[in-house]
């Protein structure tokens, strides 16, 4: 009696439960693309491809090994962050 009442329930709870509807989010794989610096680059290597920056920030820590200095290149459509003189991450931003 007992398994009936749960199979009569699980029935009635699929019945209700009507199909399953998502929207599906599509993301542009940046990475894919070879117009941006890649990790390891160094600071020269990147601007002798891609030009001067628009913008150069200053570097922000350095005080120890354990915080090495982190240098911050913005171009249109992407920016470059450095560790010390090489590329560890690039960002593409709405350009």
């Amino acid at each position: 009696m007992r398994y009936t009442s749960w199979l009569v329930s699980a029935a009635a709870a699929l019945a209700l439960a009507g199909p399953a509807v998502a929207d599906e989010l599509q993301v542009p794989n940046p990475a894919a693309s070879s117009d941006k610096p890649t990790s390891g680059m160094s600071m020269e290597r990147v601007e002798a491809k891609f030009g001067a920056p628009s913008r150069r920030v200053a570097p922000v820590g350095g005080a120890s090994t354990a915080q090495p200095p982190i240098t911050r290149w913005e171009y249109p459509g992407f920016v470059v962050y450095f560790e010390n003189s090489l590329v560890v991450h690039t960002v593409v931003t709405p350009g």
